[in-house]
């Protein structure tokens, strides 16, 4: 299929315009004959602007569509859009047809998808697991991480959606849940990363350090990491917020999936009977700020936990 001809590029469907969602779904419709669901109609007119067809139900959105992608916050979210349920009345799988593919981006854990694509396969339609990393703005340029478990026949017909989102592809295994097991090992590394520059930041301000200085300086050397440069800046705004009244940062990855996402790491690695104590730790300290109230704003918040308000 030819990414370049609409009239022989796939029909493609995008199910969840959150943080995510949204520019995959921009990205795609570059491409390809794309329509969109969210159950927010502001989030289907953003889309709307952005080129793809609007649709009030999965249903309506992934009728007739070659390739459905869904990008949804968790498992029950990706079991209302396929199935219904929710605030979802018709799920997309109800008009999927035989030979159709759905491409979970989500993490959802390995259980999840291979649950969900035992139903599907019920129906004739394959389900290419592929969560993906590397955040919103790289979501729109399609510079993306994608991870993937699936067999050769799903991934050809996925191919050309991928490839339009992945500046990275990689292949993880045949296995519906390769794709996730290898999104919760990312997911450890990051979790821990965003914790820990935030306890590094909290120390250097309780110190006196300057913070964007210190967000500087680490960048440079061996501490360095793509969560301290991405998260780090966010950091410095949601201080500097909390002292001046000022608004924090822009929303683009809320605590809530990032503590969704820790609870799978530390779930999968008893089930594998793997120690994971830092991941551990790093999970209660997302869910300490969960119970402060903070599940719905940026991640970054995390650093307002962990000194006084005002610098020493």
């Amino acid at each position: 299929m030819s990414t370049d001809d609409t009239t022989t590029a796939p029909v493609t469907a995008v199910l969840g315009l959150g943080a995510m969602g949204l520019p995959m779904a921009t990205r795609l419709a570059g491409a390809f004959p794309a329509r969109a669901f969210d159950v927010f109609e502001e989030r289907r007119t953003l889309a709307a602007a952005a080129g793809a067809t609007p649709a009030a139900t999965p249903a309506e959105a992934a009728d007739g569509a070659d390739v459905v992608v869904i990008a949804v916050r968790d498992q029950d979210q990706l079991e209302s859009c396929l199935f219904g349920g929710g605030p979802v009345e018709k799920g997309a799988a109800g008009v999927l047809r035989e030979g159709a593919v759905v491409v979970v981006t989500s993490t959802v854990g390995v259980d999840g998808v291979q649950a969900v694509a035992t139903r599907l396969a019920e129906r004739g339609v394959r389900l290419v697991d592929a969560p993906v990393s590397g955040g919103a703005v790289r979501a729109g340029t399609g510079d993306l991480l994608i991870m993937v478990g699936a067999d050769d026949t799903a991934l050809e017909a996925a191919r050309p959606i991928l490839d339009r989102l992945a500046s990275t592809l990689h292949i993880v295994g045949p296995r519906t849940g390769d794709g996730q097991i290898m999104k919760t090992v990312n997911q450890l590394l990051c979790g821990i990363h965003t914790a820990a520059a935030a306890e590094s930041l909290a120390l250097a301000r309780a110190l006196g350090i300057d913070l964007d200085r210190a967000v500087d300086v680490l960048g440079q050397g061996a501490a360095a990491s793509f969560m301290l440069a991405d998260r780090g800046p966010r950091m410095v705004q949601q201080y500097q917020a909390a002292e001046d009244g000022t608004g924090g940062p822009e929303l683009r990855s809320r605590l809530d999936i990032i503590r969704k996402d820790m609870n799978i790491v530390v779930s999968l690695a008893k089930k594998a009977g793997v120690a994971t104590s830092v991941a551990a730790a790093a999970d209660q300290l997302y869910q300490l700020a969960m119970s402060q109230g903070l599940g719905a704003q940026d991640d970054s918040a995390l650093v307002t936990l962990l000194s006084p308000r005002t610098a020493g």
